[in-house]
């Protein structure tokens, strides 16, 4: 007795099928360059100069994303008591700071990798690792509902450090609020 096929996993199917066909056919399913695409996919070297441009414009970035998400979902609604109990929307609050913890912690962590790649801002952060390093178990902390004021206190006080190495190596960095979509992973 043959089985019937529900409509929706069908069009499940159906629409899978034709994105899958879409994205083979975008990511380069023709060549009409008569192989002049095969150079540009060839990785190439750079020089010196274009590694330590890039050393900071990646700095920049990763700290600037860490700095917006610190304010943005740690420092401001700490200070609008928005962690306290009791407070409307409490746990929602905690799960972002949780997040936006945690994303801090990497995009930091990031950052002092990327200013190894230029002498004047691995010499200006080499200071901040132990700084960094402290924060680690601070996302917890703030899932948690354990945060106080010391620790969101630390977290600025490490973020403007940051930020005042960057500045002082020639890389201002300016908060970055990253999108939610980007904390969870």
């Amino acid at each position: 007795m043959p089985r019937t096929v529900p409509l929706r996993r069908l069009f499940l199917a159906l629409l899978l099928s034709c994105a899958v066909l879409a994205g083979t056919t975008a990511c380069g399913g023709s060549d009409d360059s008569g192989g002049a695409s095969s150079s540009s996919a060839s990785p190439t070297g750079t020089s010196s100069a274009e590694a330590q441009k890039f050393a900071k414009t990646r700095f920049v970035t990763n700290a600037g994303l860490a700095a917006g998400a610190t304010y943005q979902w740690v420092v401001k609604p700490y200070r609008a008591g928005k962690f306290k109990k009791g407070t409307d929307g409490r746990t929602f609050a905690l799960v972002k700071a949780g997040l936006a913890g945690g994303f801090a912690y990497n995009r930091l962590k990031a950052a002092t990798e990327n200013a190894k790649g230029d002498p004047l801002l691995s010499k200006a952060v080499a200071p901040l690792t132990a700084g960094i390093a402290s924060l680690k178990g601070l996302a917890t902390k703030l899932r948690k509902g354990e945060a106080g004021a010391g620790d969101i206190g630390a977290f600025e006080s490490v973020i403007s450090s940051v930020k005042d190495a960057g500045k002082s190596a020639g890389a201002e960095v300016k908060d970055k609020v990253p999108s939610t979509s980007q904390l969870g992973g």
